[in-house]
């Protein structure tokens, strides 16, 4: 009988504005006042730290999915290089993660579609985009792509908007009622470093949890048309991303408002946009915001359930998780990811905000360990199959000094998110995750479940 194999139909512009989408969070549009205040104008510098080492972790990433076309996502190299109990773990961890993320963003869904229907139930809105973003990835991978396509150009067209908006004011000296828009508000209102070293550093643990996502790219190998060649040019322009949609907007933002004169509490974008006289302002912003949740929501439905089926083939995950429909789609895996977010919409009724919190917390501290994974599966991939390495045309730059740097950077992020008491929670509670896991793991090995 032959093997069920998942279709490629995902097109070089589906993945190269996935790769953007997941680089662009709403915390850009929403949180990055509160980032803005407590860091001050050194935040740029965070944003490309943090943007090259995870550019490396991207490259690393490729390096080991195009040595071996029959990786469809990066829990099939971590199993071949770290063992099953490694990919069981990694797999269903960063399942949690995405299911954790989903689970906020289709609340947020609620929330931003309140502004215009405060009379809606918070919890309607939530249960009829999840249905509709289920519907649509159970169609087609096809349709999953256009989604995302438009999802993330709504999100790089604001960003660009911006951008141009905010030039014309510099250049053409606009007053604001915090005074004249020019690049001197970058270093003028207390320098650089306004809060100190100590601000600088908290500043990354906000960062860090902008970027969650960029991986996805990595899940879409095995339905990407001609991943060899689609899949490096994804990567290669995440530095250009970082500096054009993270750097540009908040240098533009804190050039037209001095860094302490932003609202935390207000998204810059509709300070920017209300500075100009556009009197709908919020109103757009809260579009762009939602289409992100929307995206993040629908990024999260794609990735669990390819990491799910992709688990379910080596018996990681209920077997019948791992079958496909007639349009080559892992159906089972999306009704069975779908309805543990399905979780939220109750939990609007009976949990306070501060739990989801945590669980975004956590969620980013697992993210920051399947990062680690990936970079420890590339080091052993070059110390072990040097020969795949020499005919792999897309190679991690500066190995092992590039893998050294990386781990000691997730190392510092963790140890900056133990000196926050919002995050320090975290770092307690994802143990307990991990020996779940763990224990889970053991009980199916001594039932003959699992594999060795």
């Amino acid at each position: 009988m032959q093997e069920e194999t998942l279709t490629r139909g995902l097109k070089n512009r589906h993945v190269q504005l996935m790769a953007i989408g997941g680089a662009i969070g709403t915390g850009l549009f929403l949180g990055a006042g509160k980032t803005i205040q407590l860091t001050g104008p050194s935040i740029l510098f965070a944003y490309i730290i943090t943007g090259i080492v995870l550019f490396f972790v991207m490259r690393a990433l490729g390096e080991l999915l195009l040595s071996n076309l029959q990786y469809h996502s990066f829990v099939d190299f971590v199993r071949d290089y770290l063992g099953n109990t490694a990919a069981f773990v990694t797999g269903w961890t960063y399942w949690f993660c995405w299911v954790s993320i989903a689970m906020a963003d289709i609340t947020a869904v609620g929330l931003y579609t309140q502004f215009w229907f405060p009379e809606v139930p918070q919890w309607m809105p939530g249960l009829i985009g999840l249905v509709i973003l289920l519907l649509m990835n159970l169609a087609t991978v096809k349709l999953f792509g256009e989604m995302e396509f438009w999802f993330a150009l709504v999100k790089v067209l604001a960003i660009v908007a911006l951008i141009v908006v905010g030039l014309y004011m510099i250049i053409q000296g606009f007053t604001t009622d915090k005074g004249a828009a020019s690049f001197t508000n970058l270093w003028a209102h207390g320098g650089w470093f306004p809060h100190g070293a100590h601000g600088f550093l908290l500043s990354f643990q906000m960062v860090v949890f902008a970027f969650v996502g960029m991986e996805l790219v990595g899940l879409t190998a095995g339905e990407t048309r001609d991943p060899q060649k689609v899949i490096p040019k994804a990567i290669n322009q995440i530095p250009i991303r970082v500096l054009i949609f993270y750097v540009g907007a908040l240098l533009i933002i804190m050039s037209i408002y001095p860094w302490d004169a932003i609202v935390p509490s207000e998204s810059p974008f509709v300070q920017v946009f209300a500075a100009v006289g556009i009197a709908a302002a919020a109103g757009v912003v809260n579009f762009v915001v939602l289409t992100s949740a929307a995206s993040a929501c629908n990024s999260a439905i794609f990735s669990t359930s390819r990491m799910i089926y992709s688990m379910a083939k080596d018996g990681n995950a209920p077997r019948m998780t791992g079958r496909l429909n007639g349009r080559k789609i892992p159906s089972n895996a999306l009704f069975f990811s779908t309805s543990v977010i399905l979780i939220a919409i109750v939990l609007n009724y009976i949990m306070p905000e501060g739990v989801f919190t945590l669980v975004t917390s956590v969620s980013t501290v697992c993210f920051i360990f399947v990062w680690g994974i990936m970079v420890i599966c590339h080091w052993k991939y070059r110390r072990t199959r040097p020969e795949l390495a020499r005919n792999n045309p897309f190679r991690l730059p500066l190995y092992p000094f590039s893998n050294i740097v990386i781990l000691a950077f997730l190392a510092f992020v963790l140890v900056i998110l133990a000196l926050a008491d919002d995050t320090r929670t975290a770092l307690f509670v994802t143990p307990v995750w991990f020996v779940l896991l763990l224990g889970i793991y053991a009980f199916r090995m001594r039932n003959g479940k699992a594999r060795r």
